[in-house]
């Protein structure tokens, strides 16, 4: 995992540098910077898993950087390191992008736990790269996991209702609420053809939650979920594709 350190004071790059060394894991630091522009070109000449940001940085705040950073065409994860009064005092809203937050003075245990975190996340992030698949008998996921105020959140597969795709990011649908993920639709498509089926560009549905189509008075069709009231639009490319599974029966 590389690493990106964005800080205005040399001594706090350079603590998080001997932290980052002391600190066991697959992770390198690939780069320092110390304003938001720095950082936001650096990310976009070289690959960059993580972007530790100081939220007080000159020019580009941390909080406009982190959002600049999630419209790259490889986003970073950014961890946003802030003064600890601030992140006491409220929620501050970060883009989706921010993994989570580190109170200054960064402590080596915290950092450990969240570098742990992210490297787990980067299994999603790679996956759409993957040659192919486990098979049906092969190890797979059982879970879909992503970070949430500084802890992770995990929905089990079976109980996903859809998939919906905004951006860069995808939201897991289930009955307790939804998740936002760094995945794409089609690692979850090659991942788990059996369970889920696409009804357009941006949403999979979970077949056994699919209970049938309506028509709308404009034409168009949409599906039906079980225990969900919303209705959610199926693309004509997909239509007879979903069709035919319906008639044949779960």
């Amino acid at each position: 995992m590389k690493i990106l350190v964005v800080d205005h004071e040399t001594s706090a790059r350079e603590r998080l540098r001997q932290l980052l060394a002391e600190t066991e894991g697959d992770h390198e630091v690939a780069g320092e910077a110390c304003n938001g522009l720095e950082a936001i070109e650096r990310c976009r000449r070289q690959p960059i898993d993580l972007v530790l940001l100081d939220l007080q940085i000159p020019g580009l705040d941390g909080l406009q950087t982190a959002a600049r950073l999630a419209t790259l065409e490889r986003p970073p994860r950014v961890v946003l390191m802030t003064p600890g009064e601030r992140a006491r005092g409220g929620e501050l809203l970060a883009p989706p992008a921010v993994l989570e937050r580190l109170d200054k003075p960064v402590e080596g245990e915290r950092l450990e736990a969240v570098l742990r975190r992210s490297q787990g996340l980067a299994w999603g992030r790679q996956a759409a790269n993957r040659p192919s698949w486990p098979g049906r008998g092969e190890e797979r996921r059982s879970e879909i996991s992503a970070p949430y105020r500084g802890s992770v959140v995990r929905v089990a597969v079976r109980d996903v209702v859809y998939l919906q795709a905004e951006h860069k990011y995808v939201t897991v649908y289930h009955p307790e609420g939804q998740l936002l993920v760094d995945e794409s639709l089609r690692s979850f498509e090659r991942e788990f053809p059996e369970l889920f089926l696409r009804i357009h560009r941006n949403a999979l549905v979970a077949r056994s939650r699919l209970e049938g189509l309506e028509k709308r008075p404009d034409g168009s069709t949409v599906a039906r979920l079980q225990g969900r009231p919303e209705r959610l639009t199926v693309s004509r490319r997909h239509l007879a594709q979903i069709r035919r599974w319906l008639r044949a029966g779960p």
